[in-house]
């Protein structure tokens, strides 16, 4: 029986299109103005300081700019880079710029799951700061109640089945109750390395088919699936 389901987010709840289209390009065209501007801020330092240990470049922040851009140009899972680009989304969503996307199943199956109990989890690339951003400016308002807990590459890449066995310690439940929705094949892999139940999700056309996985088209054909009302 699934006692918790863990969620990616790009072509599972949210468009792909709303990531790379609308948040890359606001966060790439303020990079450099945002890193001039708070260099000093003890946050932006931290991560500014991960960015030079990472790449040797100069600590200052054009130098730091022009490489997170290659980085952001390479699609690097880098957790620094995450970081800072999630501090520029959180100005955008507050100035209300942004809004988080969320395909119109989301929100309602969300919290269907979670009046059953079932405990709901995020995994991502992104940093758990642009999680929660995404999830609490959504277009169906406030979702991050719905949540007991976010992931990010500080557990561990999103290909490496350890990182799976390490949600699975930090959730405290068998793997084979865990139930892992992404659309990337690899991701799915991985997670079922780790002992996960996994579903890939075929949002759209951009999504390739992994046969072994079961898949599903929304989160109505996922919930009929594993039988989890």
């Amino acid at each position: 029986m699934i006692q918790a389901i863990v969620t990616d987010i790009e072509g599972t709840t949210t468009s792909i299109a709303f990531v790379h289209d609308t948040l890359f390009p606001y966060a790439r065209e303020r990079m450099r103005t945002f890193l001039r501007a708070r260099a000093a801020d003890s946050d932006v330092a931290e991560q500014i300081a991960a960015v030079v240990a990472e790449s040797g470049c100069a600590a200052e922040p054009d130098a730091v700019a022009d490489e997170l851009l290659r980085w952001m140009d390479a699609d690097r899972k880098a957790t620094p880079l995450k970081a800072l680009q999630g501090m520029i989304w959180a100005q955008g969503y507050a100035d209300g710029s942004l809004q988080g996307h969320v395909y119109p199943d989301t929100a309602p199956w969300l919290r269907r799951w979670h009046e059953r109990r079932l405990a709901l989890y995020v995994y991502s690339s992104g940093s758990v700061a642009a999680q929660k951003l995404i999830f609490g400016h959504s277009l169906d308002g406030d979702l991050t109640p719905l949540f007991s807990g976010y992931f990010d590459t500080r557990i561990g890449g999103k290909k490496d089945p350890e990182a799976y066995a390490a949600i699975t310690r930090e959730l405290d439940r068998p793997a084979g109750a865990i139930l892992f929705l992404s659309d990337v094949g690899a991701e799915l892999d991985a997670a079922a390395a780790a002992g996960m139940q996994t579903c890939q999700l075929l949002r759209d056309d951009t999504a390739v088919p992994a046969p072994a996985h079961v898949q599903a088209g929304s989160f109505a054909e996922v919930d009929e699936r594993f039988r989890l009302s």
